[in-house]
């Protein structure tokens, strides 16, 4: 009993003093916020007052202090979570934010007093590396590792790890510690679900962490079963790019690539809370700007569209627009009769191809040497020298007349990506003269009719077509005459301000061009997020790829035209792989895009699926021929698969009303808690409709609308596609059989992955229902 009394008192000794550190900590994180605002108010109070270099420096500075706000707000919770007690003289990092002494406090972010002396070790700079990879075995000068436990800003608990023995005893730890070691992490992962992505970075484990830290350069591929941290580990990477190498990406940025809208706002709040904003989130569907991909199409159309053979596709496509006349074109010219001859337009062609620019971009090329042709042709006609001006004006008239332009555009057609595209799949003969690789039956398939919604699977070859066609110059001609037209209304804004009195009093002459000149520079300055989003151009100094086993080879062609530097960090599971076009090896996928910059390391501890469920999944998959990578789960949860037999026409009442039995288990009325139902598409309607009526009749209208509420409801009916990425507190699996079996638009093995996804989703309880009999894997766990 005395023993108990005195750890007791000794643990809560403990916590009063952790307490004093963490107040002092969020007192000065309160300070810097203040200071903060208090400088972006004064930036905002200044105006649009001076000179456009001026005003830009003011955009630059309230860029500068909205960031810093923003990432001061951000971390706010869990500001600091751990503590390292160091050996005296134990060698430390060269970094300015690591903490005097034998004791460092790791942290969010970095924070200095006003002497510029750290109090807070970001957990991204090199003196922080020991909390996450420090052992008995190499110690790395850490005596203890401490995680602090907080709700808001209270401390609630301390646990610690003694990682050197010897020096624990001389200096006295112990008294008031918890050496359970994995106490932080086994809550964190026992945790309720919030329908929103958490960080890991309290409890990052040592083979995450030597991910998180690897080099920049090249292309790292991050192999790994269902739970074992891939998406966690590729946003902290992001997060510690940003952070080391700041001056190299802070001009071009990251890009992010998730599998769906529902998964991007399921991480959403993950890098601000690492302290980064500047990252641009997106999908493949997404990445073109203007192109809105909302159609769907059979996984064989998609598959067929994500064959690396598209690119000699498009390119033969394009070329088909480039095309000598079978005869000479007859015109007159004042009445002088001119040729467009088949062997000018056949040289004029080759020229404009040998300057190596896009298909638009080399027109400008193919018009001028003709429309040059043409002017010497007439000169010859005419029978005397032109000097140069009376050359001009031929040449104008040239371009003016109906059979000249429609002959050129004939011969070097301007185009769209979205037309060259669309001609492809709604015009048979296009497409058969483009892709003679294609048999019939796949042309066949991808036929549609014209202005038919884009697809996914299409934005890789548009975005192929954008790369060979170049800007149209017509594009061009009509943004400049749209800029002339904006700048009239301008100088006419600035007449009537100026006779409204404008400047009246100012010593400096004010006329209608200034002032519309100052409306024209004067605007927001936009960051590199939102520049880089809107410009299909855009280069990045790294892209992270999550679910990356999905990408065609079309996909990874899009986006390695994003990295010249081919800095990438790929995320992703094999065995996982839904699309027919997607990745099943990743040597296969990668060694023609990325040749040998490449590498691979693996994930191999479920942190996220519970034991009995892990062993059945790896069982199933086994079983169905899936490249499973080795999975070990971290942690046992007793009673986490559950085995329900029904009655062919129970199966969705049953399924229904199990999942209000886990609903009531898991599900909170503060947020926290989510449950999923999922199953194959054919059965999601009636699930729909049999779990809110299920929902309504014990919990109310109310409670029901708020459960099922988009987007992030705590309760949902899902395919497995839909709820590749996200994880539950429970998921009730309905006729897995059904998900598992082939069908016309889904191969044997993608549907097996599609079971796989599902059955590794929840991170307590997998219910599973069926009337059907069970895929092989299932019956031993059940037994």
């Amino acid at each position: 009993m005395a023993d108990q009394q005195t750890a007791s008192a000794g643990r809560a000794s403990e916590l009063a003093r952790e307490q004093v550190v963490v107040d002092g900590l969020y007192s000065r994180l309160d300070e810097l916020r203040e200071r903060a605002r208090s400088r972006l108010d004064e930036v905002r109070k200044s105006g649009p007052a001076g000179s456009p270099q001026n005003r830009s420096e003011r955009d630059s500075f309230a860029t500068l202090w909205e960031d810093r706000a923003s990432q001061l707000d951000a971390v706010e919770d869990r500001l600091v979570f751990g503590r390292l007690d160091l050996r005296e003289g134990a060698s430390r990092a060269d970094d300015a934010t690591a903490a005097e002494g034998p004791v460092r406090y790791i942290g969010r972010l970095g924070l200095l007093d006003e002497a510029h002396r750290p109090l807070l070790t970001d957990w991204r700079a090199p003196a922080a590396e020991p909390f996450y990879r420090a052992t008995t075995l190499e110690p790395a000068g850490v005596v203890r590792r401490r995680h602090l436990v907080t709700q808001g800003r209270r401390v609630t608990g301390v646990e610690d790890e003694l990682l050197d023995l010897t020096a624990a005893e001389q200096g006295g730890f112990g008294a008031g510690s918890t050496l359970s070691g994995e106490g932080a992490l086994l809550a964190a992962l026992a945790s309720r679900r919030t329908g929103r992505m958490r960080d890991i970075v309290a409890t990052i484990q040592a083979e995450q962490d030597k991910i998180i830290r690897a080099p920049l350069a090249g292309a790292l591929v991050v192999q790994g079963g269902p739970g074992t941290g891939k998406t966690a580990v590729a946003l902290h990477r992001a997060a510690y790019l940003l952070y080391a190498h700041r001056k190299t990406l802070e001009k071009s940025g990251i890009l992010l690539i998730g599998p769906s809208r529902a998964f991007l706002r399921f991480i959403d709040q993950v890098l601000p809370s690492l302290g980064e904003t500047g990252v641009v989130s997106t999908t493949i569907s997404e990445l073109l700007p203007e192109i809105s991909a909302t159609g769907s199409e059979p996984d064989e159309v998609a598959e067929i569209k994500g064959r690396s053979v598209w690119s000699n596709i498009i390119r033969r496509a394009v070329a088909a627009r480039e095309r000598v006349p079978e005869h000479n074109i007859a015109f007159r010219l004042n009445g002088r009769e001119l040729f467009i001859r088949r062997r000018d337009v056949r040289d004029a062609i080759n020229k404009a191809r040998r300057s190596g620019k896009p298909h638009n971009e080399a027109r400008n090329i193919f018009v001028k040497e003709m429309l040059g042709r043409l002017a010497d042709q007439y000169q010859k006609v005419l029978g005397k020298a032109l000097d140069s001006e009376d050359r001009r004006l031929v040449i104008a008239d040239l371009r003016e007349l109906r059979e000249v332009r429609v002959a050129l555009n004939l011969a070097w057609f301007p185009l769209s990506p979205k037309r060259l595209v669309d001609d492809l799949y709604t015009k048979p003969h296009r497409l058969a003269q483009a892709a003679p690789e294609l048999s019939s039956a796949e042309r066949e398939l991808l036929y549609r009719e014209k202005f038919a919604p884009w697809t996914p699977a299409d934005v890789p070859l548009l975005d192929e077509a954008a790369e060979l066609l170049g800007a149209d110059d017509s594009v061009a001609r009509a943004e400049e005459h749209a800029r002339a037209q904006a700048h009239e209304e301008a100088l006419q804004y600035a007449r009537d301000a100026i006779l409204a009195g404008v400047g009246a009093g100012s010593q400096i002459p004010v006329n209608a061009e200034m002032l519309a000149a100052r409306f024209a520079d004067y605007g927001p300055t936009m960051t590199t997020a939102e520049r880089a989003s809107s410009d299909r151009t855009w280069t990045y100094g790294h892209i992270v790829v999550d679910e990356a086993q999905e990408l065609s080879a079309m996909a990874w062609r899009m986006l390695l035209r994003r990295v010249p530097t081919r800095s990438m960090t790929i995320v992703g599971d094999v065995a996982q792989t839904s699309s027919g076009a997607g990745v099943r090896n990743w040597a296969t996928a990668l060694a023609p895009v990325l040749h040998d910059s490449w590498q691979l390391t693996e994930l191999t501890v479920s942190y996220r699926t519970p034991a009995e469920v892990a062993r059945a999944a790896t069982r199933f998959a086994e079983a169905a021929g899936l490249p499973v990578s080795q999975l070990t789960a971290a942690r046992d949860v007793p009673g986490s698969w559950q085995v329900i037999e029904a009655a062919p026409d129970a199966v969705v009442n049953v399924a229904a009303a199990t999942a209000l039995e886990e609903i009531q288990r898991y599900v909170e009325s503060d947020g926290v808690g989510q449950v999923a139902i999922i199953a194959a598409p054919e059965l999601a309607d009636a699930l729909d409709v049999a779990v809110a009526a299920r929902l309504e009749q014990t919990l109310g209208t109310g409670e029901t609308q708020r459960l099922l509420r988009p987007p992030d409801p705590q309760v949902s009916v899902l395919t497995p596609e839909a709820a590749k990425g996200l994880e539950f507190d429970a998921v009730v699996l309905v006729e897995p059989a059904l998900i598992a079996a082939a069908r016309p638009n889904k191969s044997a093995l993608s549907a097996a992955s599609d079971l796989y996804v599902a059955m590794t989703r929840p991170t307590q309880q997998l219910a599973i229902v069926h009337s059907l009999p069970l895929p092989p894997g299932f019956t031993e766990a059940s037994s």
